[in-house]
């Protein structure tokens, strides 16, 4: 059984920086696209960053200039590079793996909690 691994949440105070990072428990073969998502409470899971495995990335907007997504293939490893945090950053943010062998399958992580507050 695959799992994901995620680390690098914690506390900050606003204006502050997080890195957070997610690896694969063991091989999980082709994996067509890293993500992360957040989910604050009474909100809905929300995508945050996404890069394919040509590292093309997208982003929330309202993360746009202040978070930066990559992923090391070779350690099957996302990485999320948080700063300029503020309030409204927090949340449990998990990393999803989309992979492809014969079918689509999603791996996710256990969850990390962000909490920005002064």
């Amino acid at each position: 059984q695959v799992q994901l691994v995620e680390s690098g949440g914690g506390s900050v105070q606003p204006g502050g920086s997080l890195r957070l990072s997610c690896a694969a428990s063991r091989s999980t073969g082709y994996i067509a696209v890293m993500a992360w998502y957040r989910q604050a409470p009474g909100n809905e899971r929300e995508l945050v960053a996404r890069i394919s495995n040509a590292g093309t990335t997208n982003y929330a907007d309202s993360v746009k200039g202040r978070f930066t997504i990559s992923r090391d293939n070779a350690k099957m490893t996302v990485f999320l590079q948080m700063n300029n945090l503020k309030p409204e950053d927090t949340a449990v943010y998990y990393c999803n793996f989309v992979t492809w062998a014969t079918m689509r399958t999603d791996y996710w992580g256990q969850g990390t909690q962000v909490t920005v507050s002064s």
